[in-house]
């Protein structure tokens, strides 16, 4: 087993590993989809989205890494590249994320507490599915298998 070759150690449950793999690529389909939704649109207006991201108190540097890493990470997590280091990545950038904009806790409005509350949690949930990632990697339907087989 090497680096690279997670998936190996993971037992299969009650699936067998090409079905497995097939879960795998959906899954990484689904997470990484929503980044490189939400990613495209701030690279495209890129100048507006690092000084809305500056405004929330997040460091310069990393308003100005954002968008391409939202966009950037979540298409390698949809195409299995570099799986673990690009899970790694995501939930950094989700934490990040997560601590300056949906800060429910901030707000009065029951509207806008309850629609950051269910934002907040939503990307709790996508850090759990990172985790799960970063210990499956990309399975064998990925670019990482195709480059370790080369």
């Amino acid at each position: 087993m090497t680096t690279l070759d997670r998936s190996a150690a993971v037992p299969r449950s009650r699936f067998e590993s090409p079905l497995a793999d097939a879960i795998i690529l959906v899954a990484r389909i689904m997470i990484g989809a929503i980044f490189v939704m939400s990613g495209w649109p701030k690279l495209l207006n890129y100048s507006a989205t690092v000084a809305g991201i500056a405004k929330r108190g997040v460091p310069q540097f990393l308003a100005y890494l954002g968008p391409p890493v939202e966009f950037f990470g979540g298409l390698a997590v949809m195409l299995g590249l570099f799986t673990e280091a690009a899970a790694l990545l995501m939930i950094v950038f989700t934490i990040i994320a997560t601590l300056s904009s949906h800060r429910y806790w901030e707000f009065t409005d029951p509207a806008q507490y309850r629609a950051q509350n269910t934002n907040f949690w939503k990307n709790v949930t996508m850090m759990g599915g990172m985790l799960l990632l970063f210990v499956t990697a990309g399975g064998r339907w990925s670019l990482d298998a195709l480059l370790r087989r080369r």
